[in-house]
């Protein structure tokens, strides 16, 4: 039997880079879409079955890509986060999260390409809203759903989206509020930080990738009924920001020296997370959160 094959895009990020690689393991032949200047570091070892394809930003180019790969699966990671953003970002997040996402079921379409395993934020339901987004950014995400509705009435794609919550795990180095407490933890250095009630929502990368891999299947076997489902894949126990710190600073054995209520709270800083989602049937998380900041530490 000739090996499944999928198409991914943001595989230079966290989260991208390492369901590359979970699918190599896994035996898959993996197509990874990049932009011409996407670094390249965190990709997985060149190998036979791992194969790159510069997008060159056109449609026509990406239906080429998306032929010669010929994929069972898209697994869609690619986008632009931006927690705030400035009048300067517009462009580049309607690029990055609209135009591209769009050529990219466009690509689909053309090609009789069906399942696409797309990815969007919790962030979308600040407040626990149906739709209330926190940013700019989580707009964008929310308004490419609009946009493939089309593409699953008129061309018959399936899709499945997932929400994250907060990821992590080793090698992450995206500025989020672990990789400030490893940095205070090794230096011994001071943090100034908000006063810390809100609640993080944790999923460590294993889990994760568990999480989009089990939606593949969902999408493959017919075990997801609908032809658009949205998930989210969250670790069931949030916990507030300063006992997130204690937890941490347990698990690297170094105290944290955090000045809390030093800087305000954020505009629409999410004190509560999402909690009305549906979890990606036959999935759960496995790593608790002591052992993935454990490891996170060291790794």
């Amino acid at each position: 039997m000739s090996a499944p094959r999928a198409l991914l895009t943001g595989a230079s990020g966290f989260i991208g880079s390492r369901l590359a690689q979970r699918l190599l393991d896994d035996g898959w032949d993996v197509h990874l879409v990049l932009r011409p200047g996407s670094a390249s570091n965190a990709l997985p070892a060149a190998g036979p079955r791992l194969h790159l394809h510069r997008h060159d930003g056109s449609t026509t180019q990406l239906v080429e890509i998306m032929r010669a790969a010929a994929p069972e699966a898209v697994f869609h990671l690619a986008s632009l986060f931006l927690a705030q953003h400035q009048v300067t970002d517009v462009e580049r997040l309607v690029q990055a999260n609209l135009l591209f996402s769009t050529q990219l079921a466009e690509a689909m379409a053309q090609c009789g390409v069906r399942l696409l395993v797309n990815t969007s934020t919790a962030w979308e339901h600040y407040e626990d809203g149906d739709y209330n987004p926190v940013c700019l950014y989580a707009a964008t995400k929310h308004a490419f759903s609009a946009l493939l509705r089309y593409y699953v009435e008129c061309h018959g794609l399936r899709v499945a989206t997932l929400k994250l919550f907060d990821t992590y795990g080793p090698g992450d180095t995206r500025p989020k509020a672990l990789n400030l407490l490893k940095r205070i933890a090794n230096e011994g250095s001071s943090l100034a930080m908000s006063p810390g009630e809100q609640l993080i929502d944790l999923v460590y990368i294993d889990d994760v990738l568990d999480a989009f891999l089990q939606a593949w299947r969902l999408l493959a076997d017919g075990g997801q009924a609908e032809a658009m489902a949205e998930y989210g894949v969250s670790s069931g126990a949030p916990l507030a920001l300063r006992a997130l710190a204690e937890l941490y600073s347990q698990a690297s054995g170094k105290p944290l020296n955090i000045e809390w209520g030093g800087r305000p709270y954020r505009p629409r800083e999410v004190m509560v997370p999402w909690t009305r989602y549906q979890t990606v049937p036959g999935w759960q998380p496995k790593v608790p959160l002591a052992e993935g900041l454990a490891r996170f530490h060291h790794g």
